[in-house]
């Protein structure tokens, strides 16, 4: 005998004018329909007066229900299998099915259709190039921080469903995750109260703290700058997360001027001779030019706003030769690629 066949069909998110011919004249034609809700489904079968039987597919029967229904596709049964909303198999108990029929032998085909996270991706102004869906975050404590430690470096799009109790809760930590991203947050989409809002975390979470969440909701996040990921790698362990507000106020502390300028200090520089430098003269000529230029980084203190003369820090000019002399030997994790992350951050 031959096996049926399992059609995945794709319903409507919230618009019932969303689903397609071919999805109406499946559910017509197979001998039943597995739903995730049959109360629900039934709604969607009566408006297109549609009579085919249906049987419950959910969360808490997804596995031995599933034996059920391979057995019937092996007798020659098609089986369409339909959502509450949107594609069976996307952050839903049909992906089980699904592997069940492929262990079994039986054939699976999919009926394009509606997908909340592709509908809101494709209009949230953020890059589609690449990305990723991580649907729900964990409920369980471990996997949800593996699941945020792996986002503070995800440079993709990234998907998530929430729902509208526990959305500023994600917000905040997402926030702490992965930093001020930009994100999209999606709501009741194809709905009569559809909306679309491209903010920031911060903003999000400022605007829910004084408003209530209502609605399903699709947050689209900003991946993270790779420029910035590949200089965070640059910077010692110890020196990330330090502004730069923190570092110019510590150049004028007493301890630190006097640490500096300390004239008793040996010399560091001493010792070193022109053949020294030659012998590592390939190495330093990559490192340097590594290094930003002097105008970069006098471009980026004057957009902080920095005092740029040593009178104007409250330092006398003839110290300073004194200070780049000895700075090195005082404070070697000062270095110009710590002070160029410092002053991104700041």
């Amino acid at each position: 005998m031959m096996s049926g066949k399992l059609y995945l069909c794709a319903t409507p998110i919230g618009n019932l004018e969303d689903i397609t011919f071919r999805v109406l004249e499946t559910l017509r034609l197979v001998d039943v329909i597995a739903a995730e809700d049959t109360r629900h489904t039934i709604k969607l079968l009566n408006h297109f007066d549609i009579k085919t039987p249906m049987t419950s597919y959910h969360e808490f029967n997804k596995i031995e229900k599933a034996k059920v229904l391979v057995e019937d596709l092996k007798a020659g049964k098609n089986i369409a299998l339909v959502t509450d909303a949107g594609t069976p198999g996307i952050s839903d108990p049909g992906e089980e099915l699904v592997k069940f029929c492929h262990e079994a032998g039986v054939e699976v085909t999919s009926l394009p259709g509606p997908a909340a996270c592709i509908t809101a991706l494709t209009m949230s102004g953020q890059s589609t190039r690449r990305f990723c869906f991580e649907a729900f975050l964990p409920t369980d404590k471990k996997e949800r921080e593996t699941v945020l430690e792996r986002l503070k470096s995800e440079t993709r799009t990234t998907i998530f469903y929430e729902a509208p109790h526990r959305l500023l809760k994600t917000l905040k930590v997402l926030r702490e995750s992965a930093g001020n991203r930009r994100l999209t947050i999606c709501k009741e989409l194809t709905k009569r109260h559809e909306k679309n809002w491209l903010t920031t975390l911060d903003e999000a979470i400022e605007w829910y703290e004084a408003n209530d969440a209502r609605g399903e909701y699709v947050l689209v996040l900003e991946g993270a700058d790779e420029k910035a990921l590949e200089e965070e790698r640059l910077i010692p362990a110890d020196a990330r997360g330090v502004t730069g507000k923190e570092i110019r106020q510590g150049f004028l502390e007493a301890e630190v001027r006097e640490a500096v300028t300390g004239l008793n200090r040996p010399n560091p520089l001493s010792g070193i001779t022109g053949q020294t430098v030659l012998a590592h003269k390939e190495e330093l000529l990559k490192i340097l030019g590594e290094l930003p230029s002097y105008a970069v980084i006098e471009k980026a203190c004057r957009m902080m706003g920095c005092k740029m003369t040593a009178e104007s820090l409250g330092i006398r000019e003839d110290i300073i030769e004194d200070a780049m002399k000895y700075s090195p030997y005082v404070s070697p994790d000062i270095t110009l690629l710590r002070l160029k992350k410092l002053f991104k951050n700041d």
